[in-house]
């Protein structure tokens, strides 16, 4: 499978801290495409980071000291205890920010029905209500989190989950599971629920062009990850971020 494979981040939870050492962002008092902005930033500097801990070779939970107690001497124990204070920074920040997306997507749904039941009231006719959902359950489909593609099929092995499932170069993925554009963090999250479902068939929101003329085709397709297909990962394809 060719999404990166990110190392789990889980930490205990501490507060917040200042997302560029300065004063802290009031993430309440920005756009949703400012929100939009900050979430894409906030994941790369936690891949970014990430990858820092990678090349010390240590995770969240990896002690620093050796079996007997003394500080292990192969890492840069100033700097990986530095970066993982700044990543537990960072997933807070990462959780507000998504915390304020939903609620913007709320608020634009709650316009969206309160739109059409002026509508209704000008023309005398029923127009069925549209109840906005929350983005952590995915109910939103495909009016909210699961209409907009955030990652493309670049290449599928033959014979592989993939390609049993129906995947095929070139769709872009809308929904991986419970992952979506607003929660992939540059599809770590991805790799995450396949390592997590192996063995489980998963629904995978797939849009593709259509080949016999104009405009695209939505499927949801069922995946199931599984080792021992004859090839590497538990996908046997290739996924790039959009």
């Amino acid at each position: 499978m060719g999404i990166p494979m990110d190392d789990n981040i889980h930490a205990p939870t501490v507060a917040s801290g200042p997302t560029s050492g300065g004063t802290p962002l009031d993430f309440s008092k920005l756009s949703m495409a400012d929100l939009m902005q900050e979430k894409e930033r906030i994941e790369a500097e936690l891949s970014a980071l990430s990858s820092v801990l990678n090349s010390h070779g240590v995770r969240m939970s990896s002690s620093l000291t050796t079996f007997d107690g003394f500080p292990r001497d192969d890492i840069d124990i100033a700097q990986v205890r530095t970066t993982r204070v700044r990543i537990i920074h960072l997933r807070n920040d990462h959780k507000e920010v998504m915390a304020h997306l939903e609620k913007g997507l709320h608020a634009h749904f709650a316009q969206l029905q309160n739109a059409q039941g002026a509508m209704a009231t000008t023309n005398g006719t029923s127009v069925p209500s549209v109840a906005p959902a929350s983005v952590t359950d995915n109910s939103i489909g495909d009016a909210g989190t699961q209409s907009t593609p955030f990652a493309k099929v670049n290449s599928v092995e033959p014979r592989s989950p993939a390609a049993e499932a129906g995947l095929k170069a070139g769709d872009t993925i809308r929904g991986f599971g419970g992952v979506h554009w607003l929660n992939h963090e540059r599809l770590s999250k991805v790799a995450e629920t396949v390592q997590q479902n192996e063995g489980r068939s998963l629904t995978v929101k797939v849009t593709r062009k259509n080949e016999d003329g104009p405009g695209t085709t939505e499927l949801d397709l069922q995946l199931t990850p599984r080792r021992n297909w004859g090839g590497r990962g538990l996908l046997g394809c290739h996924l790039v971020p959009l």
